[in-house]
Formats: structure tokens, C-alpha cells, sequence
């Protein structure tokens, strides 16, 4: 049996075998050596594409042709994939005015870039009970990439981290 699950030629263990032409024409149901023959005739291949019926369905096709075909397909499907990344921004609740700025110009580079952005506070020592600086900070924040961003989930603390995930708003069409 082959790595993609389909048996081949010899590799077909069944007596009895459905066998399909490379038309889609129906040819019965017939033995395995049989059909075996007609596939080399043609020089192609037979292949098991329903093990699992009763009796197993093959086609006569050519497999070289058939495996091409369908990394070609993927290769396309990847193609067309977008693949979302999540940056993320890190700061403390004491952080200065020029520095903020900063990490805001950084989270509007990511969002232009389409990837998605987490943005983290993080409480050291005694600051943990000042929470409400960190939600000022990160609405403040969210609120300078508003017309860049959506806040996709809000400011929330884990452990010593509060933390907002933004994403880049889609242009409206």
C-alpha cells in the first residue's frame, strides 16, 4: 500500500475487484487477474479508490499522472492559504509617554502587515494591585488603533499579565 492509502496494481489484495476505466465507464465486476490484464493492455495502472466497498471499486488510470495532479492540487490550495500571525507587544503599567508612542507605531506596523497583535502588561512586584493603570493604558492604547484595529478580545488578567488581542479591520468593500 502507498504512503496516500492507495493500493496498486499487485499491491490490490481482493479477489473480486469493481473495475471503473479511465472514462468512467462501468466495466463490472471481474477478477482480479482480469482486471490486472486490462490495465496493462492499456499500459495503465489499476487502483484501489474504495477499498472498502464490497467488492473494492479500482480504476484504470495512469498513477504517475494521478499523483502529480494532486500534489498540484495541494500545492494550489497552499497557495491560496493566508496564514494569520500573532506578534505581540509587551510593556509595563509605569511606561512614559514617548514609549507608549512606540509601541504603538509598532502595533499599527503589525496590524498593516494583516497579522494580529497581543498586547501585554506585565504587573512586577507590588504594581499587581494597580490593575486599573494596565486597563488604562491598554484602552488607551486601543483606542489610538481604532481605525486600524478591532479589539478582538478585551483587556483581561492572566496571572500577571493583563492581556488584549487586537486584529487588523478588514478594508470594507
Amino acid at each position: 500500500m502507498s504512503k496516500e492509502g492507495y493500493q496498486v496494481n499487485e499491491g490490490i489484495r481482493a479477489r473480486e475487484v469493481r473495475v471503473v476505466d479511465a472514462d468512467n465507464q462501468q466495466l463490472g465486476i471481474m477478477p482480479l487477474r482480469e482486471a490486472l490484464r486490462l490495465a496493462e493492455e492499456r499500459n495503465l495502472d489499476l487502483v484501489n479508490v474504495a477499498p472498502n466497498a464490497k467488492p473494492p471499486v479500482c480504476r484504470i488510470m495512469d498513477y504517475g499522472k494521478f499523483k502529480y495532479e494532486q500534489s498540484k492540487r495541494e500545492r494550489e490550495s497552499r497557495k491560496n492559504q493566508k496564514v494569520v500571525l500573532l506578534k505581540e507587544v509587551r510593556m509595563t503599567p509605569n511606561i512614559d509617554e514617548h514609549d507608549l508612542n512606540v509601541k504603538l507605531k509598532n502595533v499599527l506596523k503589525f496590524l498593516s502587515e494583516g497579522s494580529k497583535v497581543k498586547v501585554s502588561v506585565r504587573f512586577r512586584g507590588r504594581e499587581i494591585t494597580h490593575q486599573n493603570i494596565g486597563q488604562e493604558l491598554l484602552e488607551r492604547l486601543a483606542k489610538s488603533a481604532e481605525e486600524h484595529a478591532i479589539v478582538e478580545r478585551a483587556p483581561k488578567l492572566e496571572g500577571r499579565h493583563m492581556v488584549m488581542i487586537l486584529a487588523p479591520k478588514q478594508p470594507s468593500a
